[in-house]
């Protein structure tokens, strides 16, 4: 079944969010965090780091970093004891790939064509990542995301992960193939807590697993 991966609100003071992780990723099935933070200097975002990757990786979760933060500080991801980073799109997959592997975790996203998608998976992207918004907040419709993610699943074995906006795109995307589920905004912004939107999207990607198993063996 689809495992779900995390995505942080940006975050300048940690503390709200490390006393709040523990209950919410007890007990549910999260594989990574992707920490985002507010630019500041390499010493401020390790300690900060470090606050976060606590509760996160006693977890059992990864903890990423966001490649937004290390344009210019790659080695932020080993001095702070992340488990890997995020970059966006291929020439900065190519850039960290040398200090990222073969210890640490090298995820892509950014990747606009299929083209570019390859290339990455041809460098050693552990996963892929479609559907994410972009710099102005624009991302591709939902059925496209999906035709993605089930181009991908089909033909290639590094794993690729869908940004689901909504409970709905959740559903659809593991439909589609996904191996991953990325939630992120939608998460942090309900009205209800994280909590409840976390237990939904997880049923989401439950009830679409069933009724995936279920289409095959009648099938």
């Amino acid at each position: 079944m689809p495992r779900l991966y995390l995505a942080t609100p940006v975050v300048d003071d940690p503390s709200s969010l490390t006393a709040a992780l523990p209950g919410l990723l007890a007990g549910r099935d999260i594989a990574a965090v992707l920490v985002r933070l507010t630019d500041t200097d390499p010493r401020s975002m390790i300690t900060r780091i470090k606050q976060l990757g606590s509760p996160i990786q006693n977890a059992g979760a990864a903890l990423l970093l966001d490649g937004q933060n290390l344009s210019k500080h790659v080695d932020l991801v080993a001095r702070s004891g992340a488990d890997g980073a995020h970059l966006d799109g291929v020439a900065a997959l190519e850039e960290a790939l040398p200090r990222l592997k073969p210890d640490r975790i090298a995820g892509v996203g950014g990747l606009t064509t299929r083209h570019d998608s390859m290339v990455a998976g041809e460098r050693g992207a552990d996963y892929v990542l479609f559907g994410e918004p972009d710099a102005r907040g624009q991302r591709p419709a939902m059925d496209a995301v999906a035709e993605r993610l089930a181009w991908w699943a089909e033909l290639f074995e590094p794993p690729c992960v869908g940004y689901a906006a909504s409970i709905e795109e959740a559903h659809e995307f593991v439909r589609a193939g996904a191996d991953f589920i990325m939630v992120g905004d939608m998460i942090w912004t309900d009205s209800r807590g994280a909590a409840a939107t976390l237990a939904d999207v997880l049923q989401a990607i439950r009830q679409a697993h069933a009724a995936m198993r279920a289409s095959a063996t009648a099938g």
